[in-house]
């Protein structure tokens, strides 16, 4: 727990996973909001923890749900340790549906555990979906999901897991610990979230031209590699080998090319024995691709348009908790410099403090557009809780 912090406020951080300290907040938000729940963000670092999280919630009488996490965001900078506690006001319909993989249609399953409480009137809710990393079809889910909601619901989400990217156990109810799956949150209320990368529209395509979900194996019609190895080379002059790709490859993510000039971001993050290149999120056949310019580190053009599409769509963040996840891959690729963006994003949006998580993985709806989509190197934020479900 943090010092100065209120036992009434809708979010708490605590840095070690203390039961006698999670049951004392607990008990003051049920006493508050007797029907209220939690949402909890844990660190990887204490992914042992969960069971902690889930006997302090039997014993309470709170509902719980939860995702583990490469790092939680904390004081203005990244905590490799702890856990964020969010209070759920009236515990919205929830689902966590687990191996993903296993399923034939993975979108019919979530559709079937939310359309009973979606509003008859069609009224948009928020759905949150917290995909474990490992799945390598979100964003295949994502479009059969839309095709049976459609707009009757936003969209944002993130994804858990370890940043190794080696499979874990990663999302968590109150009694169940599972894998390749997705925890979905049905929240009451119509805004979604705002998302923003700050990487420019491509000069020069190329085209994927032969891929299998995650994995590109030609480009041109070329080895995948040999082509992204000779445009790093000559764009910006570093020279790729299997030895140090992991460490370059963060810093030249490949954009695609949306029909209406929008940029979707994909990191490569492995290079196969075969030459072909292992991004985080499918990559479509035949996508237009380009290498993207990544943002300067000393930009501020992301957290101003960022902050612009909050004040837009949310209003004035003033005083309230602002959700964020915050992409690894962008944290990688910025460094040093990726505190200062967060430090930036408290200021610009003034709001009271940012809450959240290093994420695997990004899902939201670019501009005024509400199809989903998933996305690296992002920043999705949203205020926690309408004003009136505070408690100041």
């Amino acid at each position: 727990m943090t010092s100065g912090e209120s036992n009434t406020t809708a979010t708490r951080y605590f840095s070690t996973l203390d039961h006698a300290e999670l049951v004392r907040q607990l008990a003051i938000w049920r006493a508050l909001r007797p029907e209220s729940g939690v949402l909890a963000l844990l660190a990887e670092a204490d992914h042992s923890g969960v069971p902690i999280l889930q006997a302090a919630c039997r014993e309470a009488g709170v509902a719980l749900v939860g995702a583990i996490f490469p790092a939680l965001i904390h004081a203005g900078d990244f905590a490799s340790r702890g856990v964020w506690l969010m209070r759920l006001d009236g515990m919205p319909a929830h689902a966590l549906i687990a191996d993903l993989g296993q399923r034939a249609e993975p979108a019919d399953a979530i559709q079937a555990a939310l359309v009973q409480h979606l509003a008859e009137d069609d009224t948009p809710a928020t759905l949150v979906l917290f995909f474990d990393a490992m799945v390598p079809n979100i964003g295949s889910i994502l479009e059969s999901l839309y095709l049976r909601l459609a707009d009757r619901v936003s969209y944002m989400g993130a994804n858990a897991g370890s940043e190794t990217f080696q499979p874990m156990p990663c999302l968590f109810d109150g009694t169940r610990l599972v894998s390749n799956g997705v925890l979905c949150l049905l929240l009451p209320d119509a805004h979604g979230a705002s998302l923003e990368h700050g990487y420019l529209p491509p000069d020069e395509l190329i085209s994927a031209t032969s891929t299998d979900g995650n994995r590109i194996f030609s480009i041109d019609w070329r080895p995948a590699f040999d082509v992204y190895q000779e445009r790093v080379q000559a764009i910006y002059g570093v020279e790729l080998t299997r030895e140090n790709f992991y460490q370059y490859g963060v810093h030249f993510p490949f954009g695609i090319q949306l029909a209406n000039g929008e940029v979707v971001v994909r990191i490569p993050v492995a290079l196969e024995q075969d030459g072909s290149l292992f991004c985080v999120g499918e990559v479509p056949a035949n996508s237009m691709l380009a290498l993207l310019q990544a943002p300067a580190v000393d930009s501020r053009h992301t957290i101003e348009q960022l902050a612009q599409h909050l004040q837009d769509k949310f209003g004035h963040c003033g005083n309230r908790e602002l959700l964020t996840f915050y992409c690894a891959g962008r944290r990688l690729h910025l460094g040093d410099a990726a505190q200062p963006e967060l430090e930036q994003l408290l200021r610009r949006t003034g709001c009271a403090c940012i809450v959240g998580a290093l994420s695997l993985g990004e899902i939201g709806s670019l501009g005024d557009v509400g199809y989903p989509m998933f996305h690296n190197a992002t920043l999705v934020c949203r205020p926690w809780l309408a004003p009136e479900s505070r408690e100041e």
